[in-house]
């Protein structure tokens, strides 16, 4: 089915605060999963929602905490999220960067003791907006089964790149496995069976039914002597030989530059004992390096380049970006698209927070 943005906007708002956000900070979080669902990234979007419902009862997300700056130099902040939304913190401490970058050339942010922050290219956009080049980073949940591994150690940790171009930004946004959680969650909502290789049971067997991964995923955190085993894959799949090793390197540069370097929990800790994910955002100036618009139009004519390309027939060469931009101007008018599961968390959670239900 679909809905209207503007209404799918106003139920979030109406929820997180009932939940116990303020109302700017409702807003902020609603834009963020709207944005995900505009944007056809429906693995981030509304439907995390009965997930964030969950943190928030158990403690692990406090609505009412305030996100701080701890530290901050002419080209870089740290930042303490204080078990609040990663959204958040991560907004502020974009936006700090931004000011910094545009003195500095090139600044960069640190944000700890965080939550699940929605979709990384949020931050990059934030950037690119402002006239930069944007890079965001996450830790998450352990999902990942390294190369030749059994067991889940490494989070999907996701990656984001944006740099100017026309018609639109050249957008990167993915996670450094082969799929995201959120992606395989969608899957077993719909009852529709996975496509490819994502992820394995404890014997690293492919496992193909979405429910089964969904289950394997619930279970599959790493604690000291007692794991069921099984995950997501690296990219590169399940054989050494396709260099799933690379996958795996990916990941590792993210969990060090975020869980490592801000002190906090690498994504094989972040469900025994404390909960908390960590993110990295970097931001710099284009025009230190030329005029902006000259690297824009290059930018463009090399991504032109590639779409244009000799290809198979009956297919299109899509660079990245290309999608969601598309999707972004059909589902402004024609509606996002939920499942079935989804809007029946949406009505149990309105029915019990007496919010009407778009």
């Amino acid at each position: 089915m679909r809905i209207q943005a503007t209404d799918e906007r106003h139920y979030l708002v109406e929820v997180f605060t009932k939940l116990g956000f303020n109302h700017d900070d409702s807003q902020l979080l609603a834009d963020t999963l709207v944005d995900a669902d505009l944007r056809g990234i429906s693995s981030h979007g509304i439907q995390r929602l009965a997930w964030y419902r969950r943190m928030i009862k158990e403690g692990t997300i406090i609505p009412q905490n305030k996100a701080k700056i701890i530290r901050e130099l002419p080209g870089s902040v740290l930042v303490d999220a204080n078990q609040n939304m990663g959204q958040l913190a991560t907004v502020l401490a974009t936006q700090k960067i931004i000011e910094k970058a545009k003195k500095t050339g090139v600044a960069i942010a640190v944000i700890r003791n965080s939550n699940h922050f929605g979709t990384a290219g949020y931050y990059t956009r934030l950037a690119l907006e402002a006239g930069l080049v944007g890079v965001a980073l996450t830790n998450t949940r352990p999902l990942v089964v390294p190369t030749n591994a059994t067991q889940a150690f490494l989070g999907s940790n996701a990656f984001a790149f944006g740099f100017p171009a026309s018609p639109y930004p050249f957008m990167f946004d993915g996670a450094t496995c082969v799929v995201s959680g959120g992606k395989i969650q969608v899957h077993a909502k719909k009852g529709e069976p996975l496509p490819g290789e994502w992820a394995v049971d404890k014997d690293r067997q492919v496992v193909t039914d979405a429910q089964e991964a969904e289950d394997i995923l619930a279970t599959a955190a790493f604690t000291e002597g007692e794991q069921k085993g099984g995950g997501v894959l690296t990219l590169g799949g399940s054989n050494e030989e396709n260099s799933n090793y690379k996958g795996m390197g990916n990941s590792i540069v993210i969990e060090l530059l975020t869980g490592i370097l801000a002190q906090g929990s690498i994504s094989a800790d972040t469900v025994s004992g404390k909960h908390d994910f960590s993110q990295f955002v970097m931001v710099l100036n284009p025009a230190f390096f030329g005029d902006p618009e000259v690297l824009k139009k290059d930018a463009t004519s090399m991504l032109d380049r590639i779409r244009q390309l000799e290809h198979i027939p009956g297919k299109e060469i899509w660079v990245p970006g290309d999608r969601e931009y598309r999707l972004l101007a059909e589902n402004k008018e024609k509606g996002v698209t939920i499942d079935e599961k989804t809007y029946q968390e949406m009505k149990e959670i309105g029915t019990e927070l007496g919010i009407d239900v778009p």
